[in-house]
């Protein structure tokens, strides 16, 4: 076999094969073979056909055809490999010659990761916010604890702001009662802003055994956008108690005995959420940084690809699981199909652009991922997926995703490396240290390369 490689562009090139025909044995042999468990010939048992006789009962062409089909996969890896090309996707093959017993040759143009140059990214610099806990962020963690341990009790008077409500439901359209209007025994909290426009209106002011009747648009169901008249029976009402705060409330919310002690640990709690977020914004700012040192070709087929994978996603898989289609998500949004377009592209080259550096960094750093990393990140993927740590691990092994979970753990690692050798001040201009949340690094940004990967890493390995 003879190879040679064209470059089209920077992302893509052109591959020309020629097969000597005595190359093509194997397969031809695999095709005579399949061919004889296929069809049945009078006077021949089967599998025992002879090759001269599936030429002529069904043409040497299909026997060649099918050899051809086998055989290209193993030339097409082959001219990949002796061009040490890392490609991505699938090629698009075109047969220019097959003459029987003597030659096969064909093209294949394929994308290919462009070769970049990382330059000294050690000047970076960024600004993030200071870790700041003011009193009243305390208060209200504290009031939201408080709010958890709320109380309630039926009261007989008319119903009023804060107080819990069981309501029956009918809405009517045009005078109709929809099928999917009417609910009964709904548990609703007044002032909560929940459930339907004007029911907070309505509501107020009604004792348990009376109704008022409202006109609400519709956010759901087999009406929804529509103006529809709402009629609202109040069977309960209970009044919301708060306990007060004191030390018998830190003692019933927590391990403290006294309020104080609940508020220093309330603080702390907000400092370290704080101290992650801000590791998370350097890491993301730092990230937005390194693009633009780079510059990153960007192969059109596959862009092309990742923006169709996630506009499904979005359409057949998040839109749907809330009952929505693509034009009233727009439509909720605010925004043009031309603006969304727009916007998906852009997150599409971001997150291509941002898995191509991270990979090539890994490289040049020569970063590897252990045994323990790789299980650590498994287990917050877990997590987050909602299935336990031995059931996700199975689902990725029998998908063939244990490479795509290395490589998120290794880019996580690469974008680490970047962010320590930048400069990270925060808005009092104080250096910021990051070396306590290292444990995040591996988990930003994961919106744009792990989406991009299922479009660069996994196609590479078709």
């Amino acid at each position: 076999m003879k190879s040679a490689v064209e470059t089209l562009n920077p992302t893509r090139v052109r591959l020309t094969v020629e097969v000597p025909f005595e190359e093509l044995k194997p397969s031809l042999d695999a095709a005579y073979k399949k061919i004889n468990q296929q069809v049945t010939v009078k006077g021949f048992r089967q599998g025992k056909i002879p090759a001269r006789v599936i030429d002529q009962r069904f043409g040497r062409g299909a026997v060649l055809e099918e050899a051809v089909n086998d055989a290209l996969p193993k030339f097409y890896t082959e001219a990949v490999n002796e061009g040490e090309l890392n490609v991505l996707g699938q090629p698009e093959v075109d047969i220019t010659e097959l003459k029987d017993g003597e030659l096969l040759a064909f093209t294949a143009e394929v994308d290919i990761r462009p070769a970049l140059e990382i330059p000294d990214y050690s000047g970076i610099e960024v600004e993030v916010d200071a870790v700041e806990v003011s009193d009243e962020d305390v208060d209200k963690s504290v009031e939201q604890l408080r709010e958890r341990f709320a109380t309630t009790s039926p009261v007989e008077r008319a119903a009023q702001d804060g107080d819990v409500l069981t309501l029956n439901l009918e809405a009517k359209v045009d005078g109709e009662v929809l099928e999917d209007g009417v609910a009964q025994g709904v548990t609703y909290t007044v002032g909560s802003g929940e459930l339907l426009d004007g029911i907070d209106e309505a509501v107020t002011g009604v004792e348990a055994g009376n109704s008022a009747t409202f006109t609400s648009e519709l956010k759901g169901g087999s009406a929804e956008g529509k103006e529809a008249e709402v009629t609202v029976e109040v069977t309960e009402v209970k009044s919301r108690e708060l306990p007060e705060l004191d030390d018998d409330f830190a003692q019933l919310a927590s391990e403290f005995d006294t309020l104080e002690d609940l508020k220093a640990d309330s603080r702390k709690r907000l400092a370290q959420m704080k101290k992650y977020d801000q590791a998370t914004q350097a890491q993301e700012k730092v990230l937005d940084e390194l693009l633009k040192l780079v510059e990153v070709p960007m192969p059109e087929k596959l862009l092309a690809d990742e923006i169709q994978t996630r506009k499904h996603n979005l359409e057949n898989h998040q839109l749907a699981q809330m009952g929505l289609d693509l034009a009233k998500y727009l439509e909720i949004q605010g925004k043009s199909e031309e603006e969304f377009d727009a916007e998906t592209k852009e997150q599409a080259e971001k997150g291509i652009k941002t898995q191509f550096i991270l990979d090539e960094l890994v490289n040049k750093e020569k970063l590897n991922v252990s045994q323990e990393e790789l299980t650590e990140h498994l287990m917050r993927r877990a997590q987050s997926s909602g299935m336990s740590p031995d059931q996700f691990a199975q689902a990725v092994v029998e998908g063939g995703q244990v490479p795509m979970l290395v490589g998120e753990v290794a880019r996580g690692k690469a974008l680490a490396v970047v962010v320590e050798a930048a400069t990270v001040k925060d808005t009092n201009g104080e250096v910021v240290d990051l070396d306590d949340e290292d444990e995040t690094a591996e988990t930003v940004e994961a919106g744009e390369a792990g989406e991009a990967e299922a479009g660069a890493e996994d196609k590479s390995e078709a």
